[in-house]
C-alpha cells in the first residue's frame, strides 16, 4: 500500500500556503525556491497559486484524487510539514479532512495506515544470561550489606 497523500493532493488545492520570507534564502537556512512564490506581506510570501479562487500549489504535480506529489517535498514550507495526513500519527487532522471532502474525497481513517504485525516467530530471540559470571556476581552483592550504609534485610 503506498502513502494515501500520494494519491490525494488535496491539501495542496485548498489552502494558502503563506509562511516568512526567510525561508526562501539560503543565507538564512532557507531552501523553498523563491521563484516559486511571491510576496504577501513586508515579512510572509507564499507559494505561487494558493491566493486564488480555486488554489493549486505550482508546485504540486499530478492530478488531485488520482496521483499527487510535491514537486519540492525535501524542501518544502514549514507550514506544509506541519499538515499530519489524517490518523497517520493516531489522530485526525481536520485540515486533511476539509480539504479531502472539499475535492469530493473521502477522510482518511485508521484503517488507511496499517500497522504491521510481526509473528513472534520472526522476533529475534534474547540472548541467554550466564548461570554465572559478572550478571550473578553484580546480582549477588545487591544481596550484601553496602560498605555505604546498607541495611540488611530480613529473609
Amino acid at each position: 500500500m503506498s502513502h494515501p497523500c500520494l494519491s490525494c493532493g488535496a491539501c495542496c488545492a485548498h489552502f494558502r500556503v503563506a509562511f516568512h520570507w526567510s525561508e526562501t534564502e539560503p543565507s538564512l537556512g532557507g531552501a523553498v525556491p523563491v521563484e516559486l512564490t511571491e510576496k504577501l506581506d513586508p515579512h510572509r510570501v507564499v507559494m505561487r497559486g494558493t491566493q486564488s479562487k480555486t488554489p493549486r500549489c505550482t508546485a504540486l504535480e499530478g492530478s488531485i484524487g488520482v496521483a499527487a506529489r510535491c514537486g519540492i517535498h525535501p524542501v518544502r514550507p514549514s507550514v506544509c510539514r506541519e499538515v499530519e495526513p489524517s490518523w497517520e500519527s493516531g489522530r485526525h487532522s481536520p485540515q486533511c479532512d476539509k480539504a479531502r471532502i472539499a475535492h469530493g474525497l473521502p477522510p482518511l481513517t485508521p484503517a488507511d495506515w496499517p500497522t504491521p504485525v510481526v509473528p513472534w516467530s520472526d522476533l529475534p530471540a534474547a540472548p541467554a544470561l550466564p548461570p554465572e559470571g559478572p550478571v550473578m556476581a553484580v546480582l549477588a552483592s545487591l544481596d550484601a550489606p553496602s560498605a555505604m550504609g546498607g541495611v540488611d534485610l530480613p529473609a
